[in-house]
């Protein structure tokens, strides 16, 4: 038998999965991120070395529960949050902390008088968090060129560095400071002694690169066919469908990234910006000891949650910055359950016509595109949530088997050969799931809720900007 290892470096948490050639999942070790650090308003670092270190953790943690041999693994697929950026000293230690996706600064050119420190202000190396964290296993300065898109100088058409001087200067990079790239399922190098000792990885081992930790999600849930959907319930809540060729986006619709499966692409819908992690704020809000109990409390209230509704725009969206979150329609029926359940309706609510404007603009012409859904993350875990999402798209849908660690996972058993391509591991690793069908009684509420929800904002918004500006004067 032979094991692949599926590193899944989230917002959140890095998760280690050690996976047979079956997809069985034989250990787990998770350990959580430390809470971003804002050195100036607006900024968000990952302090220290946090990276590094929890997968370091994670990684012993699964090896100490492997019960195979350390010779037995075949390979390692390395996983890392999208959208960071990581600058390096020449010795590729960090010359700066990694800069969060929500950092502004990873939206804009790389600009010296950012950083005080001359080491950050006019790094060696400039890459991102997979770049980052695959030289510090291999002791290669290499990435994928699945994770470099953003405000990278990147020709996408060609999954490799642009060619174009202007791409560069608008990212205020120069091609030696940038990584050598490689695609989803190749090797990026094997783990150093230092690596070996740091995770409990057997020296020597093949690190492969993967993609964009969304594009991986997506490969580890199956998602295969244009006719399916894959909504994420992570701290940013995206729904995605696979396309075989490059689509044009209209603005506001949809976008379009890399899968994780070369020559493949992913389109994206609009998202929710600390989704999942408003659910989780309410919870320590109201002292809950679990999302759990929170559940079992919303189970007894009706849906709609007795006309309770709540926007979920608790990070406000960078084309609407004044926006912020709302609780709508409160009277002395409602509780804690109500509140909770608001919430989990404001996800499908928001994600399910973010995902029809994506799915008429794919060329649908107005009819059903979509023909069924999966649900990945940590809300998928929800009964409750499962039942809502299949409620609101009408949808029948299912909860993902699977997910970033196992689409690393997925990766690493192509680059080193279990499997002979994407389509074969996708058949061998990823299991069946359980499936939500739809109350119609239930979806024809929802459908006459969203259209209201979606109306909210057009209230909301001139109170929000005024109260802003009251903010800054």
């Amino acid at each position: 038998m032979r094991y692949l290892v599926g590193i899944d470096n989230g917002s959140q948490s890095s998760k280690v999965t050690i996976f047979d050639e079956q997809g069985q999942v034989v250990s787990r070790a998770a350990v959580a991120l430390h809470p971003l650090q804002a050195p100036a308003p607006g900024l968000a670092e990952h302090p220290g070395d946090d990276l590094w270190e929890s997968i370091g953790e994670a990684c012993r943690r699964a090896m100490a529960a492997f019960p195979g041999a350390p010779e037995e693994i075949a390979g390692v697929g390395l996983c890392t949050i999208r959208f960071c950026r990581a600058l390096l000293r020449a010795d590729g230690t960090l010359a700066h902390p990694v800069l969060s996706w929500m950092d502004p600064r990873v939206s804009r050119s790389h600009d010296p008088q950012d950083y005080p420190d001359a080491d950050a202000a006019h790094p060696t190396w400039i890459t991102t968090s997979s770049g980052y964290i695959g030289q510090r296993m291999t002791g290669r300065f290499r990435d994928t060129a699945a994770n470099c898109q953003g405000l990278w100088p990147m020709d996408t058409a060609a999954w490799d560095w642009s060619t174009e001087p202007e791409d560069y200067a608008a990212a205020g990079m120069a091609r030696e400071q940038l990584p050598e790239l490689v695609q989803p399922g190749e090797v990026l190098g094997e783990l150093t002694e230092e690596a070996a000792a740091h995770t409990g990885l057997p020296q020597g081992v093949p690190v492969v690169a993967t993609a964009n930790d969304k594009a991986v999600e997506a490969l580890g849930c199956g998602l295969r066919e244009d006719s399916e959907l894959l909504i994420s319930l992570g701290t940013y809540i995206t729904a995605m469908s696979v396309q075989d060729e490059p689509v044009e986006a209209p603005e506001g619709e949809f976008w379009t990234n890399f899968a994780s499966e070369p020559g493949r692409h992913l389109c994206e819908s609009v998202g929710i910006r600390r989704g999942m992690w408003t659910v989780s704020w309410f919870r320590d809000l109201v002292g809950e000891a679990s999302v759990e109990t929170l559940n079992a409390q919303a189970e007894q209230v009706p849906a709609g949650s007795d006309g309770l509704m709540a926007v979920l725009d608790w990070l406000a969206p960078e084309e609407a910055p004044h926006r912020r979150g709302s609780l709508v329609g409160f009277d002395a029926r409602h509780g804690r359950g109500h509140i909770h359940r608001a919430i989990l309706e404001a996800i499908a609510l928001t994600m399910h016509r973010h995902s029809r404007a994506m799915e008429e603009a794919l060329g649908s012409g107005g009819q059903r595109r979509f023909t069924r859904a999966t649900v990945s993350g940590g809300g998928a875990q929800s009964d409750l949530m499962m039942q809502i999402m299949a409620d609101v798209f009408g949808l029948p849908t299912e909860r993902a088997a699977g997910g970033a660690d196992r689409g690393a996972a997925l990766c690493a058993a192509v680059g080193t050969g279990v499997t002979a391509g994407f389509e074969e591991a996708a058949a061998a690793m990823v299991p069946s799931a359980e499936v939500w069908e739809p109350d119609p009684q239930r979806h024809a509420l929802y459908r006459r809720l969203g259209a209201l929800h979606g109306r909210i904002t057009d209230h909301t918004d001139q109170l929000y900007r005024e109260l802003a500006e009251l903010e800054l004067e």
